[in-house]
This record gives structure tokens, sequence and C-alpha cells, in this order.
């Protein structure tokens, strides 16, 4: 296990293809740990395995072994002028939040965006998620619905 020390002083590094098989459990674990689907570590390290050897996908890791991960995407916006960053994860395993490690992948990765020319990073979280509310909220995010607390809508269709 990691030591307070230590974690307090960890700095997020990038994800690269060799790390795909540690995000690929990460982010299982974080479905399981939440009783969302997940289509298992091995289906997700050959998915990671590609996209993190192209640049529209990055991840950042924290700690040593890793117990942290932020998942970014980048696309064209026609809003925008750079690219929109999508933050499409943010786990720390539980034994080991409220030491900063969430904050220190959130910097990292305002970081990269801002050297990715990056002018708006987006995420969402569920209405009754009032503790990831309050973390987004306590570094500068804004709720597009201040004051709800139902369900967002997300809408899908698989092709």
């Amino acid at each position: 296990m990691t030591t307070d020390d230590s974690v307090s002083g960890a700095r997020p590094r990038r994800a690269t293809t060799a790390d795909a098989a540690v995000v690929a459990q990460l982010l299982h674990d974080f479905n399981v740990e939440f009783s969302t689907p997940s289509p298992g570590p091995d289906a997700l390290r050959s998915r990671l395995t590609l996209l993190l050897a192209g640049g529209d996908v990055v991840v950042l890791l924290v700690g040593e072994p890793a117990s942290g991960l932020a998942v970014l995407s980048f696309r064209p916006n026609v809003w925008y002028e750079g690219p929109v960053a999508i933050l499409d994860e943010l786990y720390v395993s539980p034994d080991l939040r409220g030491r900063g490690l969430g904050s220190a992948l959130l910097d990292a990765s305002c970081d990269l965006l801002r050297d990715r020319a990056c002018t708006l990073m987006e995420t969402n979280v569920a209405g009754e998620d009032t503790g990831a509310r309050r973390f987004y909220e306590a570094r500068g995010f804004t709720n597009t619905e201040p004051n709800r607390t139902d369900p967002m809508l997300y809408y899908y269709r698989e092709l």
C-alpha cells in the first residue's frame, strides 16, 4: 500500500500502450464499484492498446502502483477554436481517496489541455452524486443546471 507521504507528492504521468492492462483494470474496477456494466479488463486492454497509441485519447495515471486515472478524449468543436476535451473518467481507488490524488489528476489534465490549446473541458456527473458535484464545483467547473439534482439525461444509440 502507498504511504501518505508518497501519495501527497504523487505526480500524474501519461499512460503508454505498455500501461493498457493497468488502465483496463482500473476502469473495470471503477465500473464494478458503481454497478456499471464492463466488458472486462481483457476487452478494455485490447481497446486501450489501440487508443493509447493515437492522440485522441489520453490517460493520466497517478500512484505507484497506479491507483488512479483520468481518461481524456479530444475532439474538434464548431463553438471553439481549439479542440474540446471530455473528461470521460476520473477514478481513484477507494482506499486512497481524500488524499489529493483526484485533484492532482484534474490539475495535470488541465495542464495537458492548455498545452494542447484546448479551451474547454467537459464532464458528466449524475445529479444525485453530490460528492462528485462538490469536487468539480470546488475546482471551477460550472453546472449547466444549477440547483438541480435529477439525473442528467444522456442519449445514445449503438450502430
